[in-house]
């Protein structure tokens, strides 16, 4: 187990660098002079030339991207250029917001949506089935920021439960903090429920026709011994794989969510960031995005064998 991990980790290594020098290229393909938005449009061009020396913008793509990286490794990923606020720290706090959000959200999902996959797979092309993917199907389907949108309208405007607009910190106000994050959490959950249940019932059909199943029906198991003590372990692997990528996915991707709910979340912060040039916090944003990624998959690897006894960990 420990090699298995270890050459998991040694493998995430190229993944980072790549990464990271992926992030660094597109960031300076952004168009747009991060020195001209802080300046203005009437800056003259000894100011523009001080303030693109003063930010190193001045130097090579090479040289900036040296610097950038050495002082990466030491765990300095600079500060901003509009608020002066060091981009390590400032990342963090966003994504412990973003964080809770979406942990919360696939959580409940998946414990949701395993089962419901599993039964709509034992019924398959009946009642329970048809209901089930049809629900999955239409939750897929309604774009997230849509269906917060008719949350904040149904919850907010017409029923006035939960707050619409603004943020409360759970470390300053528990209650409140739950309150204003219960909307962006059920967005989240109800359409990340469709996108796992389909994938459990997939797997689960494919157990279900193996010839194990069989012989254990034949020896007069009940369907629900069959289900859970055969069917599925086998057929939460590719469930738990999903869950992992889902997982990344949104940390990187929850800035629809966090906008509409006005959330201060990771996501919000990058889409800021990038309207505001502000090179450092979007190199910050989408390194910490890429490395958060990586080690949730490394950990959804390690935890594979667990779940799948066809997977070992030699």
């Amino acid at each position: 187990m420990l090699r298995f991990a270890l050459s998991r980790i040694v493998m995430a290594i190229p993944t980072l660098l790549i990464v990271a020098v992926a992030v660094f290229v597109m960031i300076r393909l952004i168009p747009g002079d991060p020195a001209q938005l802080l300046l203005g449009d009437l800056a003259t061009p000894a100011a523009l030339a001080d303030l693109r020396a003063r930010l190193g913008l001045d130097q090579t793509w090479l040289t900036q991207f040296g610097i950038w990286f050495g002082n990466m490794l030491h765990g300095d990923l600079g500060s901003s250029i509009n608020t002066g606020q060091p981009v390590l720290p400032l990342v963090w706090d966003r994504f412990l917001i973003s964080g809770r959000v979406v942990l919360v959200a696939v959580f409940f999902a998946a414990l949701v949506a395993v089962p419901a996959g599993m039964i709509a797979a034992w019924k398959q092309n009946k009642a329970p089935d048809l209901f089930l993917v049809g629900t999955a199907t239409l939750l897929v389907s309604i774009p997230t920021f849509w269906l917060g949108l008719l949350l904040l309208i149904f919850f907010g405007l017409k029923l006035q439960w939960l707050p619409v607009v603004g943020y409360v910190s759970i470390g300053e106000d528990w209650k409140a903090g739950l309150l204003y994050l219960a909307m962006p959490i059920l967005t989240l959950f109800l359409h990340e429920i469709g996108v796992l249940m389909r994938m459990a019932r997939a797997s689960t059909l494919e157990v279900l026709r193996l010839d194990y199943i069989t012989h254990a029906r034949a020896k007069g198991l009940s369907e629900s011994a069959v289900l859970m003590r055969h069917a599925f372990r086998n057929a939460f692997g590719p469930t738990w794989t999903l869950i992992g990528l889902v997982l990344g996915n949104l940390l990187g991707g929850i800035a629809v969510v966090e906008t509409v709910f006005t959330i201060p979340g990771l996501g919000r912060l990058l889409v800021d960031s990038i309207f505001a040039r502000d090179y450092p916090v979007i190199q910050g944003c989408l390194l910490f995005v890429g490395v958060v990624y990586v080690i949730v998959n490394l950990f959804i690897d390690l935890c594979y064998p667990i779940f799948d006894p066809r997977v070992t960990a030699e």
